[in-house]
């Protein structure tokens, strides 16, 4: 960092001394950890790339890994087809009102995928593409809302546009022909999930980068200011899936430490680290951990005796949250260092329980007792 980035911070203290210096939260009340997420059913084999869910009015549910949607149905989901093909990474899945799938795919933009496997696509907005597609919801009338991560890096540049510090995302409505498609808010910090309220009223946004939830009043494909709900996350929140019992899972991907947050802050040797060493072995949040003799670690006794500890600075983690309608932590699951299902990106309810996703172990988890029913 440089002389003179030292002197902005010291007189931003000074000018503004009562300003919000975002200091990681502790994890305690409805985020106590615990290892709940460890002891959950497989679902089948592992789907390496599994990122998200959505339920169909079949009773199945659909799941994008890699380039495909597959479609798991039947008792605890164990039948696997697949149903749609892309050329381009599935990310974010949602059903529309009229039976559609709506699939974020990653440099591509949206496709709407009918029951016969009959594609229509929506690929750029404003003249500009919809390459970092994140999520996407449906209301009631037929409007479709998506999150769009990043302007300039696609989904799996996700950590350089971390590193980057970049606020280049948007949130952007459509019509349920994928038309008048329009810009609602823009400069967001890597929005990563959408969801509609219950009362069909309210849309609740994720930004990863800012560690916050927002939501905001809607009508049609109009968007009023939004208010923050959440201000300053422990973790980086990516979806948001309706809870049975009110409110929503929160899924986070990974948990913030104070060595990421101080190479964020540091311009210099961030530049230069991503400049010099591969991506992999970044000082920042990863989806699981490599194992790599190289991989970063902060002090913290990470082994006891051979054993990773729990408590240690984690790399990577597991971590779902279930939020009330006023944004506060009712429950969570986690699995933590050492844990096997790091990288949470999506969670919801379903007929046969609470269904989960995590991306760093490639699995898709069960919880038959219900979760937040």
């Amino acid at each position: 960092m440089g002389v003179f980035t030292y002197f902005l911070r010291d007189l931003e203290q000074i000018l503004f001394p009562n300003r919000d210096q975002h200091a990681i939260p502790a994890m305690d009340g409805g985020y106590t950890p615990n290892d709940r997420l460890d002891a959950l059913s497989l679902i089948g084999a592992p789907i390496p790339g599994a990122d998200d869910i959505a339920e169909g009015g079949d009773g199945a549910i659909y799941v994008s890994a890699g380039k495909q949607v597959l479609r798991l149905a039947g008792a605890g989901y164990e039948a696997r087809s697949v149903f749609a093909e892309f050329d381009g990474a599935a990310g974010g899945l949602a059903f529309h009102p009229d039976g559609r799938l709506l699939v974020c795919v990653a440099g591509r933009g949206l496709a709407a995928v009918d029951a016969s496997g009959r594609q229509s696509w929506l690929n750029q907005v404003e003249d500009q593409p919809l390459q970092c597609l994140t999520s996407v919801a449906a209301a009631a009338d037929g409007s479709i809302f998506m999150t769009d991560g990043s302007s300039r890096h696609e989904r799996e540049d996700w950590v350089r546009d971390l590193m980057e510090n970049n606020h280049l995302g948007r949130l952007v409505a459509c019509g349920a022909g994928l038309d008048g498609a329009k810009s609602l808010l823009r400069d967001l910090y890597y929005p990563h999930g959408v969801a509609i309220a219950a009362d069909g009223k309210t849309l609740w946004f994720t930004e990863s980068w800012k560690h916050r939830i927002s939501r905001a009043a809607v009508s049609g494909r109009d968007i009023a200011a939004p208010q923050t709900v959440i201000g300053n996350m422990p973790g980086y929140p990516t979806r948001l899936g309706y809870c049975a019992g009110g409110g929503f899972w929160l899924s986070v991907f990974a948990v913030r430490t104070h060595l990421v947050e101080f190479v964020l802050r540091e311009d210099d040797f961030r530049q230069e680290m991503m400049e010099t060493i591969p991506p992999g072995l970044w000082i920042s949040p990863a989806l699981a951990t490599s194992g790599h003799c190289h991989e970063p670690m902060q002090f913290g006794s990470i082994k006891a005796l051979g054993i990773e500890k729990p408590w240690a600075p984690p790399r990577s983690y597991g971590l779902l949250v279930r939020i009330d309608e006023d944004g506060e932590a009712v429950e969570s699951l986690h699995s933590r260092v050492g844990g096997r299902h790091h990288g949470v990106t999506a969670a919801r309810d379903t007929a046969q329980g609470l269904v989960i996703v995590s991306r760093g172990s490639g699995r898709v988890l069960l919880d038959r007792s219900g979760g937040g029913v």
